[in-house]
């Protein structure tokens, strides 16, 4: 299923310049088929177009065949269909789509829908980040299943670190200024060189003046000791009454190469705060503290449902079926964002289906792929009527993506309707899902950054557009995001060889405006690594046995 969006590029690295002149007037091929199959032409209404001004209407027949025809002879990229005419301030946006005024009664099936205004991208992304009053209610878990999720509450220590003076290097433990006799431990035997102080031993004996004893890394110094010797700063000689006696090029200070007890925190100081992510570090600095456990912030719950008859799940394409690439992508996606999602499900385009699946669903979000714009089988917003939710975003002022929406379901329980062409979904994802799950698990969001482009990227004349880019170091700008190739809705292409999306402002930026990055979560050392396989033993989310059909 189609959105109606700017393909990619056969060549080059950004798309052909909007024609402003020629696009006006200017239909979509897809849409244009569909309103002279349905006996019906949508009026075009041009900016600033409102209450009291006669709206501009465009031939649809030939609207779409000059669309038709510019994308055969350009080799790639269809310009821009200003879907959205409406400013973002602009009155009429709130009450009209872009057909004119928008029907107050809605329709009860799949099929053509007036179309309400789009969301602006970053008032879609804020609206999608408050949808949920806050963050889940916690939970305890073993250290190991608290991995990716934030701290619930302070991370306290539990005891001094270290808990005891502890050598901080090989070598031996000295008394006072030397040179120092060797002693031998009480408990070493008395063939064969002494073993000394281990790590896991209490020493037993206090070390008198003038001694020495051998220490290892991390043992507990024993009392008396004022420093520790390194290996290779000692020499050691034997003694004419069988004894030795250890000697240094240099004095050993009070102190040295020794860990006092608590020198990285005492008993009941803060460690790290409240909302702080789980990371492998922060699992070893709990262990350390004296934890067993943790308490964290629930993991979100994700469905994913894949709408579309004619996707496979496995093969090549045949007899005008494609292959599903977004049921293997968003799942471990969705675990790199730190959420525990079930295996997709292929749902197939029928009414019921959708609205058996979503009512039976107990997962936090559901994610839904296709079916969100008005075809013939698009049957998400029907289902959403049925099951009486609340549509918080219906259509982002985004490309790819366009046709986006958020709906909440119930209190707490929401649903993002992904585009389903491939990079759309991408886009609808990091614009509407990530902002959502974000704070359901109480992570904070990435901090913000700006990087020059090393190339000019052409913007859609109102909508914000998300362009994958990968980094390049640049002489005059440092680190710079190239544009990349194969960036249409329907790619992966590019989005596979991209470090992160660049927001690209209405109208287009230059060579050299920064622009803000969206970082991908396996590029920007912000994603948890957490990875399950697809959910915990024994909860509804254990993906089900393999049947090779449909769900």
């Amino acid at each position: 299923m189609t959105d109606g969006e700017w393909g990619g590029e056969a060549g080059g690295v950004v798309g052909r310049p909007w024609d402003e002149a020629s696009a006006e007037g200017r239909g979509d091929p897809f849409d244009d088929a569909l309103a002279l199959a349905n006996g019906m032409a949508p009026q075009r209404v041009r900016p600033g177009s409102g209450p009291g001004i006669t709206a501009v209407t465009a031939p649809y027949a030939a609207g779409g065949a000059v669309a038709a025809a510019s994308s055969a002879t350009g080799g790639g990229d269809a310009p821009y269909t200003p879907d959205d005419p409406f400013a973002p301030d602009d009155p009429a946006a709130a009450r009209s789509g872009p057909s004119g005024p928008v029907d107050p009664t809605p329709p009860t099936g799949p099929g053509p829908r007036p179309t309400p205004a789009a969301v602006p991208w970053h008032t879609a992304r804020r609206l999608a980040e408050r949808a949920a009053p806050g963050p889940l209610a916690p939970e305890t878990s073993a250290l190991g299943e608290t991995l990716g999720r934030t701290l619930a509450a302070p991370l306290t220590a539990l005891t001094d670190l270290p808990s005891f003076d502890t050598s901080a290097m090989d070598g031996w433990a000295v008394a006072g200024p030397g040179p120092w006799r060797l002693d031998r431990p009480a408990d070493a035997s008395e063939a064969g060189p002494p073993s000394g102080i281990l790590a896991g031993h209490a020493p037993t004996e206090a070390l008198l003046d003038g001694h020495a004893i051998p220490i290892a890394t991390g043992a507990r110094v024993p009392s008396g000791a004022t420093a520790v010797l390194r290996t290779e700063h000692g020499e050691v000689r034997e003694l004419s009454d069988g004894g030795r006696r250890l000697y240094a090029p240099r004095p050993a200070p009070p102190g040295q190469d020794i860990r006092p007890r608590g020198q990285e925190c005492r008993r009941g100081d803060q460690l790290l705060p409240a909302g702080a992510l789980v990371t492998p570090a922060v699992l070893g600095l709990a262990a350390a503290a004296g934890y067993d456990e943790l308490t964290a912030c629930r993991r979100p719950r994700a469905e994913v449902f894949v709408l579309g008859d004619e996707l496979l799940d496995e093969g090549l394409p045949r007899a005008g079926r494609i292959r599903d690439a977004l049921g293997p992508m968003l799942a471990p996606w969705l675990h790199a964002l730190g959420v525990e999602a079930a295996a997709p499900r292929h749902l197939a385009d029928e009414a019921d289906t959708l609205y058996a699946a979503l009512a039976e669903s107990t997962a936090d979000v559901v994610i839904t792929t296709g079916g969100t714009a008005s075809g013939p089988v698009d049957h998400v917003h029907p289902t959403l009527r049925r099951l009486d939710a609340e549509v918080l975003v219906d259509g982002v002022a985004v490309r790819p993506g366009h046709p986006m929406l958020l709906a909440r379901l119930a209190p707490r329980r929401h649903l993002v309707g992904l585009p389903g062409n491939p990079l759309a979904a991408v886009s609808g994802l990091l614009t509407l899902a990530e902002p959502l799950l974000r704070t359901l698990a109480a992570r904070r969001p990435a901090a913000p950054y700006r990087t020059p482009l090393a190339a000019a990227v052409t913007g859609h004349p109102q909508d914000t557009r998300l362009v994958p880019v990968a980094y390049r170091d640049d002489e005059r700008h440092g680190l710079t995001a190239v544009p990349l190739r194969f960036h249409g809705p329907a790619m992966l292409r590019g989005i596979a060889a991209a470090d992160a999306l660049a927001v690209v402002p209405p109208g287009g930026a230059a060579r050299g405006t920064e622009l803000e990055i969206l970082e991908l979560p396996w590029s920007a050392g912000w994603s948890a690594g957490w990875t399950p396989g697809w959910a915990a033993p024994g909860d509804p989310y254990d993906p089900p046995e393999a049947t090779g059909g449909r769900a």
